[in-house]
């Protein structure tokens, strides 16, 4: 049995909803067809699952450990980076001049879904490489590209990213790492950083971090914080690999899920000088460094996307052969068993999981769509439009499937009883694994602060508006179908939101605290009626193509989608209500809590 996300959903989603096809009518991407985007799923298809599947739950049994100094992972992980790499997948979306392929963000987001659900632990390496070798692209120098971004597409170098020190955590204005100039150009670096994913291994012949820090006499704050790339081997004039720089290992962290992927401490300079080379400008590294964390912070909710749709397939397989009980209108009691698929608690815990992986999906490949839109788009106005889109949308596509992923996991632990909770299985490793979704990247506080506080506030709520005109098209798009109804709710919950919002606005120039208190509650408000424009869209694109189907199966897949649209306006929508109501009144019971009390 398979459990990558099924290609159906892709195909349904990447054509029939988000028009993927009418990206190769761009100059960008006039090289590629349908076909060609359907070869390079395949292909990743193919890794997933021949080579990243297999080792999962290796990966979660047998953690990294040192050995003689050296860091071991499970012995699957290098080939299947070594696959994904000569597939082209780390320079996919890269310019060709660079050795990348100029794939849409969208296919290419498509493709390493199929590797997050196969192994996360593992598909973390490959993503945070693309991260860094990303983040050189867009902000380093002609030299650095070219020294730094072959070997990284080609998988002979792999990346990280380190913020994060021991005092400091998420908050990165108070971050203590220093950089020392040096006559050479370059800067020796000294300090700690933790949590570091993949920050140390023996799966690539070098490692580049790319590292924040403070040069000497540089401004407080985040003002003062610049950019560097750290390699763990320095290189020779030609290339090659020179002597190891002064970036060590201080310790391995174990955490309850992603296992497979090494979480690290990395000191800096404490045995010999540690060698970094300035990225753009100094002061400057945190604008460069989000073209990273926003990158990385999609990839999160993609990951969770991927590990909700495996535990999902999982239930599904359980629910149609396990056979249990009878319907509650049997008289018989000597009647055989049913299929737990046909009792309803059952199936709506199938739904409940399919309407929260799926919309999840949807918002993930939206995202990478706007991404493409950004660079490719063929007006000024388009492309503007697509960042303001793409910047409310990235904290909710960090944060929602992160929960969402996590009812669905859940839901799939429950559906198969006693075989769920336990480790011979595999969903209670997903749910492990996911729950770490919800801090990775920023957590899920932070991002409904950064959303409520920041992205829907700016330019006058810019953002927010174009956010409401795109989903308003949808709705009137929707008006005259058989979906009329869902409409109607989408449009008056849309008007709710935005009164909120603007009640909202209105507090925070009076006392922030107080209109930040409940951001949370905010960012589910949001993801709900997010999850609904997008399943009203999934909706008309069902409703479209049924009429053309005549095979069962297919036939049964749309009427399916259509299903999940509806349970997410019944059961899910509705519950903004009150979250709206406690919004609006400003309500400061949190926020009034004395430290005392606790």
């Amino acid at each position: 049995m398979s459990t990558l996300i099924d290609s159906r959903t892709l195909d349904f989603l990447l054509y029939d909803v988000l028009g993927a096809e009418a990206l190769c009518a761009r100059p960008r991407f006039a090289d590629y067809s349908r076909e060609a985007f359907d070869a390079v799923l395949a292909s990743a298809r193919g890794i997933a699952t021949d080579l990243y599947a297999p080792h999962q739950k290796a990966n979660d049994e047998q953690e990294p450990r040192v050995e003689n100094g050296n860091v071991v992972l499970n012995a699957g992980v290098k080939p299947a980076l070594d696959a994904t790499a000569e597939a082209g997948l780390l320079g996919a979306t890269q310019d060709g001049e660079l050795g990348g392929m100029q794939l849409p963000h969208m296919i290419s987001a498509a493709a390493y879904a199929l590797l997050d659900a196969a192994n996360a632990g593992t598909a973390s390496y490959p993503l945070l490489t693309v991260g860094a070798a990303n983040l050189i692209a867009a902000c380093g120098s002609t030299e650095q590209k070219a020294t730094w971004l072959p070997p990284m597409f080609t998988g002979r170098f792999t990346g990280t990213m380190a913020l994060t020190e021991p005092d400091a955590g998420s908050s990165l204005a108070d971050l203590r790492a220093t950089a020392a100039p040096q006559p050479d150009g370059t800067f020796h670096l000294h300090g700690s950083k933790i949590w570091i994913s993949a920050g140390e291994h023996e799966i690539a012949e070098n490692i580049v971090h790319m590292v924040l820090a403070r040069i000497e006499g540089a401004p407080p704050g985040t003002k003062g914080i610049s950019l560097f790339i750290v390699p763990k081997f320095l290189l020779k004039s030609d290339g090659s690999l020179g002597k190891r720089n002064g970036v060590v290992l201080g310790g391995l962290i174990h955490k309850m899920g992603w296992r497979g992927t090494t979480s690290t401490l990395l000191n800096f300079g404490e045995q010999g000088p540690c060698v970094g080379y300035l990225v753009g400008e100094p002061h400057k590294g945190l604008a460069y460094m989000f073209h990273m964390m926003n990158e990385a912070r999609i990839s999160v909710g993609r990951t969770a996307t991927g590990m909700g749709h495996a535990a999902y397939h999982h239930a599904v397989e359980y629910a149609r052969t396990r056979r249990q009980g009878r319907l509650p209108n049997a008289k018989d009691p000597l009647s055989p068993p049913v299929a737990i698929i046909e009792h309803a608690d059952i199936r709506r815990m199938l739904l409940e999981a399919l309407a929260n992986v799926d919309g999840s999906l949807a918002l993930i490949l939206e995202c990478a769509r706007l991404v493409d839109d950004e660079a490719t788009a063929p007006t000024d106005a388009e492309r503007a439009t697509a960042t303001q889109l793409l910047e409310i949308l990235t904290p909710i596509a960090k944060t929602y499937p992160s929960l969402g992923s996590q009812v669905a996991i859940s839901n799939a632990m429950q559906v198969m009883g006693g075989y769920g909770y336990a480790r011979e299985y595999p969903v209670e490793q997903l749910y492990r694994d996911n729950r770490l979704n919800q801090i990775h990247e920023g957590t899920n506080g932070i991002q409904s602060l950064d959303l409520l506080g920041r992205k829907v506030m700016q330019q006058k709520g810019a953002a927010f508006l174009a956010l409401m005109a795109r989903i308003q098209a949808t709705v009137a798009e929707a008006a005259g179908s058989p979906l009329a109804t869902q409409a109607e709710q989408l449009g008056v919950a849309l008007g709710a939101w935005a009164a909120c919002t603007r009640t909202l606005g209105a507090a925070m120039q009076a006392d922030p605290n107080r209109a930040l208190a409940n951001a949370n509650v905010y960012m589910d408000v949001a993801g709900r009626v997010v999850y609904a424009w997008l399943w009203l869209r999934m909706g008309l694109a069902a409703e479209g193509r049924l009429p053309t189907v005549e095979n069962g199966e297919m036939r049964a897949f749309y009427e399916g989608k259509l299903a999940a649209m509806r349970y997410w306006f019944a059961f899910e929508l509705p519950r903004i209500a009150p979250d709206l109501a406690l919004l609006n009144r400003l309500d400061d019971t949190t926020l009034t809590a004395d430290p005392a009390w606790f």
